[in-house]
């Protein structure tokens, strides 16, 4: 434990100081009275929560929990900052996304943005985004030496950022006072697309931003198509820093130095609404990059630059409004953890182009994170806390051996087209899909406190983005699927699919169970009829017929299903009800099947629809 200095202001003075040993048996009694017998490093093992990849988060951390040195801010290995003062000189960079088509609303759209807080602009260009050859309206009115520029043209890279380029001139920009990045990334779109591009473009990109555009960054290290694919935080890291490497490969073979090289790399991040998990994530990959530059005897040359963007994985199709809130502790997430630019999704990505509202929120939320609640005034506020410390050294670890994988296989390029990094990433995803499943990784709105009666949200179609390498997952995907199933049987039908809650004894008795089961069954497009408030054995058969379902659920507490689970059982059986559940564990005669907390949501609603005869 730390001993801190007797200054006269210490509350705890008088008293003397706890051991870990003391904490651990206090432990031990509450999970005693709960029914579990463990002591010592187990009471506390019982406590600790598996992460992803092999990461654990434990409930106490101390002194005692050492991680290297993290080092100064904007000083190697540049854990707590590339840069020494952060983001408290002017906070980080608020970056907008713009994927619209239409150079005309794009350009309207781009022009609101920079009127009210947006600082840099990110451009989709070419397939998935506005045709190269309007680039130069959808910038029309943009100060093009005030706001930089970054480009994600694809396999259009090169054509897209000679019109930039072309742009500066004609404009009258001088070549030092151009700012951003053209967005050159032949490995991330060989992921995206399967599409393997030359290298020799982005190169001669570098090389000429070197030369003559200072402000200028040719290639970007993106590392979200590893997680739109499914992989964990360090497989994202991982591959980040093997896409870095080969491109520092690259640029240093045409005659670059190292320093040069670095220089013209800009590294982009998912962040989550995990918020440590953000914090580390971001941390750790400078941690990582100043190693790489360290091994190439360029150590001063390892700050790398940051874009973290609000993860579109976490993003909702249903209850869309929440995922304001998912992008907001992203966003801290992002900006505590030292980006220097953070992208917020507008709330409605997943649907479409998002309207003017949508984008207003977006910005908005990093607006009030560096203004209101002053995020950016405090040099690396997580540094110093025993748990982001030791998080940080420990997913910098095991993104470091998923590094290593990768160069054992050849680089990343090799590990991409072997399907390496796929089946790496689609393991990943499965463990994942399992806890979705089981609810032990809650979506709100979605497979928690879905709400069957919210109208949709509906907007304009985005353009299809370039597809055909690794896949892009969703965490609401499995649960989306049944819901999609059961709109289309509200249109075909008139109503959706109905479930009746046969709730024994008073309210006090099943409304616990009640409201589990109403919430599961939601989460499948299931409506639960819950009328009359209490049924027995006498009255259950009358009132499931009357309700309209064509399956029942039980739901009270084990006392009252010793007492009478198996005769309601046997009376809804008699009035028709294909498919008994029970919301609790058990043996009943007539119960069919058993939901409870951490069974697999998933199979039980695709059943359950399956025999209700909705379509899928």
């Amino acid at each position: 434990m730390t001993v801190l200095p007797d200054d006269g202001l210490s509350l705890a003075a008088e008293f003397p100081d706890a051991t870990h040993e003391q904490w651990q048996r206090l432990v031990e009694g509450v999970l005693r009275k709960s029914g579990k017998d463990v002591s010592g490093a187990a009471a506390e093992e019982a406590l600790s929560t598996p992460v992803e990849h092999g990461l654990t988060t434990r409930p106490l951390y101390t002194a005692r929990d050492s991680a290297p040195d993290a080092g100064y801010p904007g000083f190697a290995p540049f854990v707590r900052g590339s840069r020494a003062e952060g983001n408290a000189a002017d906070g980080w960079g608020v970056r907008q996304r713009h994927t619209d088509p239409d150079p005309a609303a794009a350009n309207a759209a781009v022009l609101a943005d920079l009127e009210n807080g947006v600082t840099s602009l990110w451009l989709a260009v070419g397939r998935g985004g506005v045709p190269v050859s309007g680039l130069a309206r959808v910038l029309d009115g943009v100060y093009l030496d005030l706001a930089p520029v970054v480009l994600d043209a694809g396999a259009e890279f090169e054509a897209a950022a000679q019109e930039l380029l072309h742009l500066y001139a004609e404009r009258g920009v001088p070549a030092e006072a151009a700012r951003g990045n053209l967005g050159a990334d032949p490995l991330g779109h060989e992921a995206r697309t399967g599409e393997a591009i030359e290298a020799a473009p982005a190169v001669a990109l570098a090389r000429l931003c070197g030369e003559r555009y200072p402000g200028l960054r040719a290639l970007t290290v993106d590392a979200l198509p590893y997680h739109e694919a499914g992989g964990s935080a360090a497989q994202e890291l991982g591959a980040s820093l093997a896409t870095g490497v080969a491109y520092l490969r690259e640029l240093t073979s045409a005659g670059l130095s190292v320093e040069e090289a670095c220089a013209q790399l800009e590294f982009r991040y998912a962040a989550t609404a995990d918020q440590f998990l953000t914090i580390a994530k971001l941390r750790a990959a400078r941690r990582l990059w100043a190693r790489v530059a360290e091994a190439s005897g360029a150590p001063a040359a390892g700050a790398q630059r940051q874009h973290a963007v609000t993860s579109p994985v976490m993003m909702t199709r249903r209850d869309p409004w929440v995922n304001m809130l998912r992008t907001t502790v992203a966003c801290l997430g992002a900006g505590v953890g030292g980006a220097d630019a953070v992208t917020v999704l507008p709330f409605d990505h997943s649907l479409g182009l998002p309207d003017g509202f949508a984008r207003r929120i977006a910005r908005n939320t990093s607006t009030i994170l560096l203004e209101e609640s002053q995020l950016a005034r405090v040099i690396d506020p997580a540094g110093g806390s025993w748990y982001v410390e030791r998080l940080t050294a420990e997913l910098a670890d095991s993104a470091w051996e998923f590094f290593r994988t990768i160069e054992r296989a050849g680089g990343l390029a090799a590990a991409l087209r072997s399907g390496l990094i796929g089946d790496e990433l689609a393991a990943t995803w499965a463990e994942r899909s399992k806890k979705l499943a089981r609810r032990r990784e809650p979506v709100t709105g979605v497979s928690e406190f879905p709400h069957l009666a919210e109208r949709p949200v509906e907007r304009a179609p985005a353009p299809a983005e370039p597809s055909g390498g690794l896949p892009k997952v969703r965490r609401d995907e499995a649960y989306e699927e049944l819901r999609a199933r059961s709109d289309a049987h509200l249109a075909e039908t008139g109503t959706r699919p109905r479930v009746f809650l046969a709730a024994l004894g008073p309210a006090a008795a099943h409304t616990g169970r009640a409201t589990f089961a109403a919430n599961l069954f939601q989460a499948g497009g299931v409506e639960p009829v819950h009328d009359p408030v209490s049924v027995d054995a006498t009255t259950a058969g009358e009132a499931f017929a009357a309700s309209g379902a064509a399956v029942a659920c039980v739901v009270s507490s084990d006392a009252l299903y010793e007492e009478q689970a198996e005769a309601v059982a046997k009376a809804l059986k008699s009035a028709g009800a294909k498919h008994v559940f029970l919301a609790g564990r058990g043996e009943y005669a007539g119960v069919d099947e058993y939901v409870f907390a951490g069974c697999d949501a998933v199979a039980v609603l695709t059943s359950a629809l399956d025999r209700l005869g909705v379509a899928s």
